[in-house]
Formats: structure tokens, sequence, C-alpha cells
């Protein structure tokens, strides 16, 4: 007598492609979600802080961390000024020093940027940025320091906002207010009653300047010191700032 035969069990390897597709599908939308979030919660605070100080950054933080794992006193010195408190001496020492097309760019400085590039394949030992003051300002405010190609394209989206939505006045303003200028001292106003116990609208040229030649490193270096080397870089930023002439800003249009 002839068995019957017995039923094939269901083949599993459509169960799991189904699974699979499900799992890509979950995370395609988490994946979406989050970039969905990042450009509502930048875009929010790009705007926010078009109209309210700044008083603490990513870096300030760091800096914080940094210190209690060294053992140091903790240290967080920083008073937000507004911009027409501050001598213009020191917005002239900053853009003849920095960025002196910090009037005419929309956020990049592209010769700048060759420039810089150009420097760094024959001298990697001395980096250039070639950073603009808007750069500089949107990875302060919203970003960490890190040379990742990831976090300068950050870098450039937040410049791209911040110079659609800030007046240049506006962002002058708050890398002067949030810069770093010494251990654990932030922003112009901190760094003037530091070094020269006066208020930042008190500052003369040479002061402005003294300041500024530390922005590359301002932990390393110092304002108050006065060897050949500070002051020729002094010489330096006060000769560009008298060909500079004084930087006026227009009203950004609401």
């Amino acid at each position: 007598m002839a068995t019957a035969p017995k039923p094939k069990k269901p083949s599993s390897s459509g169960g799991k492609s189904k699974s699979n597709k499900s799992l890509l599908k979950r995370i395609g939308k988490f994946i979406a979600k989050c970039i969905m979030w990042f450009f509502i919660v930048s875009i929010f605070l790009v705007v926010l802080f078009r109209f309210v100080p700044v008083y603490y950054t990513p870096l300030m933080f760091i800096r914080l961390a940094e210190q209690v794992c060294d053992g140091k006193p903790l240290k967080m010195d920083h008073k937000w000024v507004s911009i027409d408190k501050i001598n213009k001496n020191m917005v002239n020492a900053v853009v003849a020093s920095e960025d002196n097309l910090f009037m005419e760019h929309h956020g990049f400085d592209f010769n700048g940027i060759i420039k810089a590039y150009e420097h760094n394949q024959h001298r990697k030992k001395k980096i250039h940025g070639g950073s603009t003051i808007s750069q500089q300002t949107a990875k302060n405010v919203f970003l960490f320091p890190s040379r990742t190609y990831f976090r300068k394209g950050l870098e450039a989206y937040f410049t791209v906002l911040i110079e659609l939505v800030w007046s240049k006045e506006r962002i002058m303003e708050v890398y002067l207010n949030v810069i770093e200028m010494g251990d654990g001292i932030y922003g112009i106003e901190k760094a003037s009653q530091t070094y020269y116990d006066k208020p930042a609208s008190k500052l003369t040229k040479a002061q402005a300047a003294s300041i500024t030649m530390c922005l590359p490193n301002p932990r390393k270096y110092s304002p108050l010191k006065n060897t050949p080397f500070y002051q020729s870089r002094r010489d330096r930023i006060l000769e560009t700032m008298t060909q500079l002439g004084d930087v006026k800003f227009t009203k950004k249009k609401d």
C-alpha cells in the first residue's frame, strides 16, 4: 500500500526577506526623522541666537571637562556685552587679522581656502585654516573643535544659515562675545578686564591688536608679552587696520 507523501515545510527564506525589508524600512524612517529634526532644531537655534545672547558654547564645556581631567581649578570667565559696548578698534583688529574680506563675502573666502590648502600641503606642522569670521562663529556657537570633514561640512551648513539669518554686525557681535581669548577666558569683555583692567569699550588700537594677535592660540600667547615676535605680529595687525580703515555695518532688513 502506497504511503502518502509528507507535506513540505514552508520555506523560511521568504519570511526572513520580509523581516529584513521591514527592518531596513524602520531604520530608513528613523534616519529620515533624525535628519528632519536636525534641520528643525538647527534653524530654530540660528533664528533664536539672532536675538538672544549666547552665554555658553560647546567649547566652554569641553574646556571645563579638560580642567577636571587635568585636576585644575574650574574656570569659565565670560560676560556678554552688546556690540555698541565694544570699541571699534577691536572690530577693526579682528577683521585686519582674521578676515580682511568679512564685509564683502557671504561666509566663505574661497581664495583664502585655496591658499590655506596649498600651504598645508607643504607645511604639515603649521596648519592654516582659511576660515572666515563667519565660519569661526558657526563653529564656536554650534559645533566642537575637530578637523574632520564631517565637522567642516556642518560648519559650512551653519555658516550659510547665519549669513542668511543674521546681519554682519550680529555675526561680529557673537564672534567677539564667545571666542576663546585665554585660559578659561571667553569674549572680549572678560579679556579686556583681565588683561587691561578696563571694559571693552575703552580698548586702544594697540591693546585691541595685542589681544587679536593671540587668537590663533589664546592659551599659549599673551597680549601682555612684548618680545620682538609679539611686537612684529602686533605691528602687522596695526598696519593692516590703518590700510582697511573702520568697519562700517549696515543693518539687515527684516
